[in-house]
């Protein structure tokens, strides 16, 4: 272990930081191949996607490939997170859909796992489906970990969501960076996923967001997947290293602080990418009138 701080064998639901590995789950499946799934599409597999056009387009055309439809999605419907997309929607007097959601990409690819493996996927959204115990036991294997034994939650997506420590958490995003201690089948599905969110980090996320200009930053030496409740993995690939954090107070505004600090700390990022991402690493408090107060400062 190169650094840890807090509590890191406490069980934690990594929420979204996980899409990573289901979206493996389903390259390991075969997932891939069995539906000509291109990089876009394998990388908005992964994503939280903030329902920009691209986005939209890249889940369709999954679905499109498994034969199903926007009405198979259940990840529920939302706004787009990205202001630009939403006021487009509204201009046009156009209501969001499934498809906008930022898990979509997520869900149409348990649909794909489902179609692989004949699993009823009616009930895709079911810890007993098989398709999530799947799932779940790539996870489990990545992270060496079980999973008879984690808390099981439900997402906000709705999806089943596991809680593992974040010692563990870490180890699985070494392994998706640097595809070691794995089997040679896991490792080609970790390989088809990280290489997928490292040429197109804009599916990953979208125009403006961490996950997304952390990756562009870096020109693939470094993958990042937040969750929700300030949860956020990284895989170092050139210096062969697996980051997992969480804010304890839930609120995401610390994780972008938090993390660029410690890849800095750890020498995973060099000057001129740690001041393309000075916006993330110290942003900025603003009052209601729009004034800049105060920022974020991290404390190591």
């Amino acid at each position: 272990m190169l650094d840890a701080a807090g509590h890191v064998d406490a069980p934690v639901y990594l929420r979204s930081a996980a899409k990573p590995f289901i979206a493996a789950a389903v390259i390991a499946a075969g997932g891939d191949t069995a539906f000509g799934l291109d990089g876009r599409e394998v990388a908005v597999m992964a994503a939280s996607h903030s329902g920009e056009p691209m986005h939209v387009e890249a889940v369709l055309s999954i679905l499109n490939k498994i034969g199903m439809s926007v009405a198979d999605l259940q990840c529920g419907v939302h706004w787009p997170y990205d202001e630009t997309a939403a006021e487009a929607l509204r201009r046009e007097g156009a209501a969001p859909t499934a498809l906008h959601n930022n898990c979509s990409g997520k869900h149409a690819g348990i649909l794909a796992l489902c179609k692989i493996m004949g699993a009823d996927a009616a009930t895709y959204l079911s810890a007993a489906n098989p398709a999530q115990r799947r799932i779940l036991e790539f996870c489990a294997r990545v992270s060496d970990d079980d999973a008879a034994t984690w808390p099981l939650g439900i997402d906000g997506c709705g999806i089943p969501v596991y809680a593992t420590g974040l010692r563990n958490a870490a180890r699985s995003f070494a392994r998706l960076a640097t595809l070691d201690d794995v089997s040679d089948a896991d490792a080609r599905a970790l390989r088809v996923v990280r290489d997928a969110m490292l040429a197109h980090p804009e599916y990953v996320a979208g125009k403006r967001q961490l996950d997304t200009e952390l990756m562009a930053a870096t020109e693939g030496r470094i993958l990042s997947k937040g969750g929700a409740e300030g949860v956020h993995g990284v895989g170092a690939i050139a210096r062969a290293f697996g980051y997992a954090s969480k804010v304890l107070d839930g609120a995401s505004r610390a994780r972008g602080p938090s993390s660029i600090a410690m890849l800095c700390r750890l020498g995973a990022l060099d000057d001129a990418e740690a001041q393309a991402l000075e916006r993330f690493a110290h942003p900025n408090v603003y009052n209601r009138a729009g004034h800049a107060v105060g920022e974020i400062r991290v404390a190591l």
